[in-house]
């Protein structure tokens, strides 16, 4: 997964009033629509000598008995302003400068369950991160591609090595999927004027998401002018379509939307963004959506903590919501080589938006969202060997499955010779990625397949479907390091019919279809 810095990931709506006196129960059958709230001049009063703080954004988590009305009083109270409001799940998102805000807005317990700053630096000031060049390809590498490509074949699908390890290409033989079925990359963007994602985006489904409210406008989906390539990258891997150009992706005949949740200048993913994507992908009806990112400032959210803790709930609560309402999702594991299912891990990225500083943390308590939240599929990355990509996080019960994410040091005899992965950039391109940023999406093309093949299935049928049918791959004796030498797996452990390091395998597109 690119976070977009460590190789691993991130409309103007209508506002709608409040149902004031409902309680909120939190039911698929409440209205879907996340409606804005202004402040008052009451509120303004109250809030005058409580603002000399950083302005901050936070989540503020309502219990069940608690009504917006409620909710929006005691936030004005405590000097906030109410941004949105998702009524179905009981998340609000606010902004104050009160550096007391959470704290005053926790000792009420009777209207919230949590409340928690979504990042550490004031809005607006965060640092830009890199998620690494992307490898272009070369003109000699593409003539060489098209010399190679056999009929039927897409002019660079032989340099498409993770199709073939999947067994996409033999599938599309059978099958492409249905244009009835959407996949939303939530993600940095998506270039839907790409010649080779033109023809399956679905522009009704897709929207911009940063700050916490969808924005539908014309292109607001697009990555920025200076933005990354990494969700248009991701899209082309999911459904490229099979229309005598560049690539092909794994589920060529199914529809691609983007929701997009990066923050300008930055490749950070705050808790407000992906709450907004999942709920608008819920609302939009997508059936899966593809997640190679990690929500920032924290690689992970330790619940023993408030601020974090709060972020978990949101996340946790819009993910299940979009679940209930027959929504798959698929995450990227990382790309920190962590065992997520062992004793201890040490992070010194956290947090990412002002100074890190190192920490110990406990894999069980502290949580790479959304990865690690029930409901969604984690996917580990391998290379052409089929081995566990040497960057790739693992884990004996967390890893669901394992897809394609490319590594340098697998090197495919293909035309290219390129271990990494081939799709669609920016600029109407393609070049190479690696990151279990890369794998996620070949898994959502596959649940995509299944959901074409069985459109009644719900999202827990899905991803029983995803692991029973996965190619078992047992602990390899060796695996490549980062500098390339093969060492012993003596991290891989076996267990229940999986594997930390591949889950219950790899995916396989052409049971997907039969």
């Amino acid at each position: 997964m690119a976070h977009l810095g460590s190789g691993r990931r991130r409309a103007l709506a209508v506002p709608v009033g409040l149902a004031l006196t409902a309680s909120l129960a939190f039911l698929p059958s409440v209205s879907a629509s996340a409606a804005p709230l202004g402040n008052t001049a009451d509120a303004a009063t109250a809030s005058r000598a409580q603002t000399n703080g950083p302005k901050l954004s936070y989540v503020a988590n309502l219990n069940a008995y608690a009504t917006v009305k409620a909710a929006k009083q005691a936030i004005e109270r405590a000097g906030g302003t109410v941004v949105t409001a998702y009524e179905q799940i009981g998340v609000i998102v606010a902004h104050s400068q009160n550096p007391d805000f959470a704290k005053q807005l926790r000792a009420n317990r009777g209207l919230f369950v949590s409340v928690g700053a979504t990042r550490t630096a004031p809005l607006q000031a965060v640092q830009t991160t890199d998620e690494g060049t992307t490898q272009q390809l070369s003109a000699a590498d593409a003539a060489k591609a098209a010399a190679a490509a056999q009929e039927g074949q897409e002019p660079l699908e032989p340099n498409q090595w993770d199709l073939r390890t999947i067994k996409a290409d033999q599938a599309h033989k059978i099958n492409d999927g249905s244009q009835d079925v959407t996949v939303g990359v939530i993600d940095t963007g998506v270039d839907d004027t790409h010649p080779d994602l033109a023809p399956n985006f679905s522009k009704e489904q897709s929207a911009n998401c940063v700050g916490g409210v969808a924005d539908t406008s014309e292109g607001a989906w697009r990555p920025y002018a200076d933005g990354s390539d990494h969700g248009t990258h991701v899209a082309g891997t999911i459904a490229a379509p099979r229309n005598g150009i560049g690539v092909s992706g794994v589920a060529p005949g199914v529809k691609i939307a983007a929701i997009k949740v990066s923050e300008p200048g930055t490749s950070l993913f705050f808790t407000e963004a992906v709450v907004c994507g999942f709920m608008f992908a819920a609302e939009k009806g997508i059936e899966v959506t593809n997640n190679s990112y990690y929500v920032d400032p924290w690689l992970y959210n330790c619940k023993s903590d408030d601020d974090q803790k709060a972020l978990v709930e949101a996340i946790g609560r819009a993910t299940k919501y979009a679940e209930r309402k027959g929504t798959l999702h698929v995450a990227s594991a990382g790309n920190s080589n962590h065992d997520l299912a062992g004793d201890s891990i040490l992070d010194d990225s956290s947090p990412n938006d002002t100074t890190p500083g190192p920490r110990t943390i406990d894999p069980k308590v502290c949580l790479d969202l959304p990865t690690q939240l029930p409901g969604v599929v984690t996917v580990s990355a391998t290379g052409d060997q089929g081995l566990r990509s040497y960057y790739s996080s693992y884990g004996l019960g967390v890893v669901d499955v394992a897809g394609p994410g490319g590594d340098k040091w697998q090197i495919p005899a293909t035309p290219d010779a390129n271990g990494r992965v081939l799709s669609t950039v920016l600029g109407g391109g393609y070049g190479y990625k690696q990151g279990t940023s890369m794998a996620a999406p070949h898994v959502a093309g596959v649940a995509a397949l299944l959901k074409s093949a069985h459109p009644s299935a719900t999202p827990s049928q899905l991803q029983a479907m995803l692991k029973s049918q996965a190619t078992k791959a047992p602990c390899p004796a060796q695996i490549y390091d980062s500098a390339g030498t093969l060492v012993d797996a003596t991290t891989c452990e076996s267990k229940w019919g999986q594997t930390g390091y591949y889950g219950y395998g790899v995916v396989d597109a052409l049971k997907a279809v039969k």
